[in-house]
């Protein structure tokens, strides 16, 4: 009987209403050895129409060229300040003149964090940080702005445990009699849990227990998905157990009305040797994905329609950031505000407007055999019907001289051919999706929608598996290695 209780509990829906709809917003981080000055980051903020941002701090110069934008603005309260303004309420009050109140008129600032992850990052100040949180909302009652502007305190999702099953999961209890005295806070002032997800760690951290599929929201077949047994919930990405696992941590201590605002979430588009997942396709498709299940308002299995609002981290790339390269990695944008890739946003509203999803490429996988890349390059200029004259010596695609290059154009010019349909720029497994443009001088792709007489008139079918199709030869030199391997090759599936 009690099970049953309990397991109703857990099912029972959020009992809290938004105060506005899920947005995505993006934290701006400094470390650049270039930083555009603050009128450029505003710019770019607009012209990609983001309207959330997070601050590391309260920089007034920030805050001055975020005036009269409406964006609306988090600032934080640095960790090496907490001892003080947790020991004085006149402190807290004066951190509150100096930073806030020459910009509330003018600037959006909706939200302040008072520290970030100090539970997992400066320990030493885990006793002091609830009275720093109370002495600066105490600050903003006497300027009559605690309507305006929440307080609250990012954590690291590492200080919830037992992660998995989410119904099962609990806060460290190192940190437990810190949280019972936070969340009190936030649930007396009606502010929510602020969360930093990160399933790109989850994921390098599971040594293989979790997919790349589940940590990317790539679509799942039902066997595939993971199902807590508890509640019966059926997950098919990292993000949402990892909120879920919040949620039910939040319920362990008796809470069920604080919502949750994810403040860091993204992927890295690059890393060291060691980092094989951290690469520009996988940051494209998580970020694009994330960007659609918060503005889609799907919420979580445990909440569904609660969609959680949240940060991509971040909005620059941080060369300055010390570790691997992959802590440098983080960016939507370089220092010039070009974008690092290009974001498939189709049907999620008009947050970051560098949405241009027909450009998309399919081009070859550098680590590919190059027998079966030859293979499926003469296929494309044989059957497949694409014009690769452009490829011939003297020609504008011809350099560099080499099957990867070649192919890549061959690929990319047939997955346009077909008009960018799933199962075409796969071609036995050597060819992948790309969001960045290969073209080069004198050389341009079909998706950057230039044209450098591409395709033959008429169209081709690739073989499938059963296929006897013969082999056409293509017009490249290299033609010679397909007239020994082709009677073999020609019956495998390059699509």
């Amino acid at each position: 009987m009690f099970i049953n209780i309990f397991i109703i509990l857990l099912l029972l829906p959020l009992a809290v209403s938004a105060d506005q709809d899920a947005f995505i917003g993006v934290n701006i981080g400094t470390a650049l050895s270039d930083m555009p000055n603050p009128t450029q980051v505003v710019v770019l903020l607009k012209s990609q129409q983001i309207r959330h941002v997070r601050l590391y701090d309260a920089d007034p110069a920030m805050l001055l060229a975020l005036s009269g934008s409406g964006i609306q603005v988090t600032v934080t309260v640095p960790n090496q300040q907490l001892l003080a303004i947790a020991q004085s309420n006149a402190t807290a009050a004066n951190w509150v003149s100096r930073n806030i109140l020459p910009h509330i008129t003018t600037t959006n600032i909706t939200a302040i964090s008072v520290g970030n992850e100090v539970l997992t990052t400066t320990p030493n100040t885990a006793s002091i940080l609830v009275s720093a949180l109370k002495y600066i909302h105490s600050a903003l009652i006497a300027a009559s702005l605690d309507s305006q502007i929440k307080v609250s305190t990012v954590h690291s999702s590492s200080i919830i445990l037992d992660s998995f099953p989410p119904s099962q999961a609990f806060f460290n209890r190192t940190w437990e009699p810190v949280m019972v005295s936070l969340l009190e806070f936030l649930q007396s002032t009606d502010s929510y849990l602020m969360l930093n997800v990160y399933p790109y760690s989850d994921y390098i951290q599971s040594n293989g227990a979790i997919p790349l599929d589940y940590a990317l929201f790539r679509p799942l077949t039902p066997e595939k998905e993971a199902i807590d047994s508890n509640t019966l919930l059926h997950y098919t990405n990292v993000f949402d157990a990892v909120v879920d696992a919040a949620y039910f941590a939040m319920l362990y201590l008796n809470y069920t009305n604080i919502p949750i605002v994810v403040t860091e979430s993204g992927w890295p588009s690059k890393g060291d040797s060691n980092e094989p997942d951290a690469t520009l396709d996988n940051a494209n498709t998580y970020n694009s994905n994330l960007i659609k299940h918060v503005l889609n308002t799907t919420g979580t299995p445990k909440h569904p329609g609660v969609a959680t609002s949240t940060y991509i981290y971040e909005l620059y790339n941080e060369d300055l950031k010390p570790g691997s390269v992959s802590e440098k990695n983080w960016g939507l944008f370089d220092s010039n505000g070009k974008p690092v890739y290009v974001l498939h946003l189709i049907d999620s509203g008009s947050v970051l407007a560098n949405d241009t999803t027909d450009e998309t490429y399919c081009v070859a996988k550098k680590d590919a055999d190059k027998k079966m890349l030859q293979a499926a390059l003469d296929w494309a200029c044989g059957p497949g019907k694409v014009n690769c004259s452009v490829m011939l010596q003297g020609e504008p695609c011809y350099e560099p001289d080499t099957v990867v290059a070649h192919a890549t154009y061959a690929f990319d010019s047939y997955y346009h051919r077909m008009a960018m349909a799933d199962g075409t720029c796969n071609f036995n497994g050597v060819a992948t999706i790309s969001t960045t443009n290969p073209s080069r001088d004198g050389c341009t792709f079909p998706g950057s929608g230039g044209s450098n007489g591409s395709f033959i008139n008429g169209t081709s079918v690739a073989p499938s598996t059963n296929s006897t199709t013969s082999v056409g030869f293509s017009v490249l030199d290299s033609v010679s290695f397909v007239r020994v391997f082709g009677a073999c090759l020609w019956t495998m599936a390059f699509l």
